[in-house]
């Protein structure tokens, strides 16, 4: 899993750029300014954990090239920040795009907490991951 971090972070900061542009220039005027701003929400969001996937994929990186054995909190900070990422923005995109409210039995606005919360687990993992490295 953890060699798939870096490509699937360019995934998430390719696809907040082009969300972010379509909801720009695409759909003002088209959605109310309240569904405009949970996009833009869903859209920071993900830029920035794009670059935490990034980070720690290149620190993973760096550590293998060193014949270094990663901290194994450092491989689930990551799993943290894409299963978060997917959750948390994916949710405020279906919720700025869509009239949808269940996904089955669970209501969408369910998952925004979820995945915020495995962001802030992927944050402190990270960090729990630093400490051992240093």
């Amino acid at each position: 899993m953890n060699v798939l971090y870096i490509p699937v972070a360019a995934l998430f900061g390719f696809s907040a750029t082009a969300i972010g542009a379509f909801a720009a220039h695409g759909l003002q005027g088209k959605l109310p300014e309240a569904s405009l701003a949970i996009i833009e929400t869903g859209v920071r969001y993900q830029f920035w954990h794009a670059l935490a996937l990034l980070a720690v994929g290149l620190m993973l990186l760096q550590l293998q090239s060193l014949a270094l054995k990663p901290p194994g909190i450092l491989v689930y900070a990551g799993a943290f920040f894409a299963a978060g990422t997917l959750l948390f923005c994916g949710s405020l995109y279906v919720l700025g795009l869509t009239e949808l409210r269940q996904l089955g039995p669970l209501p969408v606005g369910l998952l925004t907490p979820i995945g915020g919360a495995c962001l802030l687990l992927g944050w402190a993992l990270l960090g729990i991951a630093g400490w051992q490295l240093a």
